[in-house]
């Protein structure tokens, strides 16, 4: 009987691992940050991924598996519903595609249309001021979606639309809505348990935004390892050194989505050097002012809970300019 050695593999599957290091499904849920549970969903439900089996029936998937998996949760960032991401990748031989290229812009357009029918069905069911059914329907966009695409794309921009509407009715259809989410939002964030020395403090500058949009921010801002305090809207401007003395976070976020007012920037640094952690802007009011603080210690998160998250991260980590 001849004797295996490494330079004869016995089976089709060693040959094959000899020619491509390939990885087990928890190697691949680290790499990726998708759990084992949803990568076979995506397997079995929409042959989105197809990892090489073992004898004994273990999935093994090549570095190219890795990359797809990338590229789906690109596209499920953009808002792109998992169900749809398959036709997508059928149509271009490139794994990730721009969001400016012709396929991008396909893709982009299926979303719209995908969000305006969620709002359209959700509107329908506010309109009856039904929550059980608005409830089942909250539940439904979260399996579809990212929580971002979900909120930013979906629920704030209908929830906008009603606060903006002068007919007859919607007032108290807005009320509703409102009502809704700020208690699903707020059951989110006390959710999330980080370190105490990880805590991050969000405010809302006076009289700037409403308080479904700076829970919100709290939710995106948030992740496993930091929480979000989120203070209550009304929140004195020069006490929040005093809450900081107390709380002692690792950065005190400002949120605003109006235009800053004339001595803002003023305001902040003084705030800046009368507390002993970060100092950052996040909502439309950092996008107006980046430019005016350039040179200071005060960081701009953005507007987009993509980014807000990511930058928050880089600033505590030093690894991004203010």
């Amino acid at each position: 009987m001849p004797v295996m050695t490494e330079l004869e593999p016995a089976t089709p599957l060693l040959r094959v691992l000899k020619q491509e290091e390939l990885f087990p499904i928890r190697e691949v849920s680290r790499l990726t940050g998708v759990n084992p549970v949803t990568l076979r969903a995506w397997e079995r439900r929409y042959g989105l991924i197809q990892p090489t089996r073992t004898e004994s029936g273990h999935r093994l998937y090549a570095m190219s598996d890795i990359e797809t998996v990338r590229t789906i949760m690109g596209w499920i960032e953009r808002g792109v519903a998992v169900s749809k991401v398959g036709k997508i990748l059928a149509k271009t031989a490139v794994q990730a595609v721009p969001i400016h290229t012709p396929s991008g812009i396909a893709a982009q357009s299926i979303a719209q249309t995908e969000w305006d029918d969620w709002q359209a069905r959700m509107r329908a069911v506010v309109s009856t001021f039904d929550e059980p059914a608005l409830e089942r329907l909250y539940g439904q966009v979260f399996s579809s979606y990212p929580l971002t695409v979900v909120f930013q794309n979906i629920l704030l921009p209908l929830w906008q639309r009603l606060q903006q509407s002068s007919e007859f009715g919607q007032a108290s259809e807005w009320l509703f809505l409102d009502a809704f989410l700020r208690a699903r939002v707020l059951q989110r964030l006390h959710l999330v348990h980080g370190l105490p020395s990880q805590r991050i403090v969000l405010a809302a500058l006076p009289d700037q935004c409403r308080e479904l949009e700076l829970l919100v921010a709290g939710l995106l801002l948030g992740d496993g390892d930091r929480c979000v305090s989120v203070l209550a809207i009304g929140q004195p401007f020069d006490e929040l050194t005093l809450v900081c003395e107390k709380v002692r976070p690792e950065a005190l976020v400002l949120y605003s989505n109006r235009s800053p007012m004339t001595d803002l920037p003023r305001r902040l640094n003084r705030l800046a050097l009368s507390v002993d952690c970060a100092v950052m802007l996040a909502g439309d009011v950092s996008e107006l002012l980046q430019e005016r603080l350039e040179g200071s210690s005060i960081g701009c998160l953005g507007n987009d809970g993509r980014l807000m998250r990511r930058r928050l991260q880089q600033l505590l980590a030093g690894r991004l300019d203010t």
